[in-house]
């Protein structure tokens, strides 16, 4: 149930009912006109725009237009005990007793469904890729928790998801890891001085690597290099992929598919995309101008086959070959996208790291050409990732080489704590990580604010010898609420629409933000039981009002609902 959408259909309805009588001319299917949660100053559930916006559109004073529904719909519908026209035409609404409790009603009848919205829809999510080169760093984190959240969140409307991983197993990157592995190995079994060169991989496990491989292939001597490459790149790329997939794991994340570029290459999938783009003339022979900032003299006019991006909203056609004539990363990245149009997905979403902003417009505008527009692919960049400890930015890892690894996060803070706070600011803005902060136990930690709000409502129940999932029935001769508790029923009124948002915007972020205002209000009213004895929950050993055990359990049945969202654990004690 979304109770703004239910209101807003009941409103709309009725105004359409009554056109005449309000002298509406033009409707114009309702545009425009929302119920929403009103300025907290203004003391009501609702509130609604109809006839600011019918008003404007139909010339006709808002505040009159607004004052004529306010009285069609006391008259008509029973779910408001008072209505006020407020500013140029607001109309804020209050449910009545009967309401509140039949709204009450319906999200504890339905608590493991409660903000869900019926969609079923197939989505690809490709996330993290990380080169197979070396262990995952903390920018891929936040990409890996982004994208593994919105699975989540998309799976809990109902949709079909796969979350897949590309794995980067082509070209001179991995002859550069299989070699820096091979160098390694020397130096292991033949005392060889690792010399670093460039392009070469130096950190410390590239060593673990090699140890693996020696006791796994004992008769194999790495005498030379060229015949020993293909094992190298196999038995390298195994083990790499191993330590990434430890780290995903450490993280709660697991794969549904993992995609070889390797294997892109070897089908020909390349090939049969380009094919593809040449018969519906989207590709053509040509030369291109030379990159923005490029000397002429160093750029080579070379002929090439040209994709006309432009013709699908990018901003100039891209080369789909290098001057030596085989395939650009755009290209095999072309022939990717053809396989998932061709699995037969709806939805695509690939989640990219801060450095590929650029590269949007293009794969874009190439999955509307091979879908014929018909499959929608939305790329979702994660900016970087700042650590900082004792107020100084984190230092860098030596195992990893030059960048902080995941497992370097994991040894000072725990899964929990990376999940919450990785999704603590929008994906398209840079987070400041402060383990401080997140190691501390207070109102500054999110993650143990909202943890900790469950916590304190999991020994309520202890104590009352209930459970979360009893019955509780609300009786309408009796049902009160006090101030702490409709703030707290509206806060909880809003979870279909965060819901809503966070799954049509593509931003989960609005999860933890929502979940650490809920938890900020309970423990506001939990803390002024210490200050009042008139507002403590339980009186020699039983709940004071039922209302109150209503509240609190739509309180844990949305941080329950949220936090699996999230993937975040929630303890019983703290």
């Amino acid at each position: 149930m979304n109770i703004f959408e239910e209101n807003i259909n009941k409103i709309t309805a009725l105004i359409l009912k009554n056109q005449k009588f309000l002298k509406l001319k033009n409707l114009n299917e309702f545009k425009g006109i929302v119920v929403e949660s009103p300025p907290e100053q203004f003391n009501y559930d609702l509130s609604c725009n109809a006839g600011l916006v019918l008003g404007k559109m139909n010339k006709i004073d808002p505040k009159e237009l607004a004052d004529k529904i306010k009285h069609l719909i006391l008259k008509n519908l029973k779910d408001f005990q008072d209505i006020e026209v407020a500013g140029p035409g607001f109309l804020n609404l209050k449910l009545s007793k009967q309401s509140l409790i039949s709204n009450i009603d319906k999200i504890l009848k339905n608590k493991k469904t409660y903000g869900k919205k019926n969609s079923n829809k197939n989505y690809n999510i490709e996330f993290v890729s990380a080169n197979p080169t070396g262990p995952m760093h903390v920018g891929h984190c936040r990409g890996a928790i982004y994208g593994d959240v919105l699975a989540n969140l998309l799976k809990f409307n109902g949709n079909k998801v796969t979350k897949e991983y590309y794995i980067n197993d082509y070209g001179n990157q991995i002859n550069n890891f299989a070699k820096s592995v091979f160098l390694r190995i020397r130096e292991i079994k033949y005392n060889e001085k690792f010399i670093l060169e460039a392009d070469l991989y130096p950190g410390e496990y590239i060593i673990e690597i090699g140890k693996k491989i020696i006791d796994s292939n004992k008769k194999e001597k790495f005498n030379d290099f060229a015949q020993s490459l293909e094992l190298l790149k196999k038995e390298s790329l195994k083990h790499s992929m191993n330590l990434i997939k430890l780290d995903l794991k450490e993280l709660g994340i697991e794969h549904d598919n993992f995609f070889s570029e390797r294997k892109l290459i070897e089908n020909k999938l390349v090939d049969k995309a380009i094919n593809y783009l040449k018969k519906n003339n989207y590709v053509q022979e040509g030369y291109l101008q030379p990159p923005k900032g490029e000397a002429d003299k160093t750029w080579k006019k070379i002929k090439r086959l040209i994709f006309k991006s432009t013709l699908f909203g990018d901003d100039t056609d891209r080369a789909l070959q290098k001057n030596d004539g085989s395939w650009t990363y755009f290209a095999n990245d072309v022939g990717y996208h053809m396989d998932k149009v061709n699995r037969n997905y709806e939805y695509l979403i690939n989640v990219l790291g801060a450095d590929h902003t650029g590269y949007t417009k293009r794969i874009t505008a190439a999955v509307n050409a091979l879908s014929e527009n018909k499959v929608k692919l939305n790329c979702k960049v994660c900016q970087l990732v700042k650590l900082y400890k004792n107020g100084k930015p984190f230092k860098m890892s030596k195992r990893a080489g030059d960048f902080i690894s995941a497992q370097d996060l994991l040894n000072e803070v725990n899964k929990d704590s990376i999940r919450f706070m990785m999704l603590n600011r929008s994906n398209d803005v840079e987070l400041d990580f402060d383990f401080d902060k997140v190691l501390e136990k207070s109102k500054d930690n999110p993650v143990f604010y909202v943890q900790y709000s469950f916590a304190r409502i999991s020994s309520l129940f202890k104590t009352l010898n209930k459970d979360l999932d009893d019955q509780i029935r609300l009786d309408p001769k009796t049902f009160t609420l006090n101030d702490n508790e409709i703030k707290i029923l509206r806060k909880v009124f809003e979870w279909p629409k965060i819901i809503e948002t966070a799954s049509t915007k593509y931003e989960p972020h609005k999860i933890p933000y929502y979940l650490y205002e809920l938890a900020t209000l309970f423990h506001s009213y939990w803390s002024r039981g210490n200050d009042d004895q008139s507002f403590k929950f339980i009186k020699d050993g039983k709940i004071k009002k039922i209302e109150t055990l209503a509240i609190i359990v739509l309180i844990a049945t949305v941080i329950q609902r949220g936090m699996s969202i999230l993937g975040v654990s929630l303890p019983n004690k703290m």
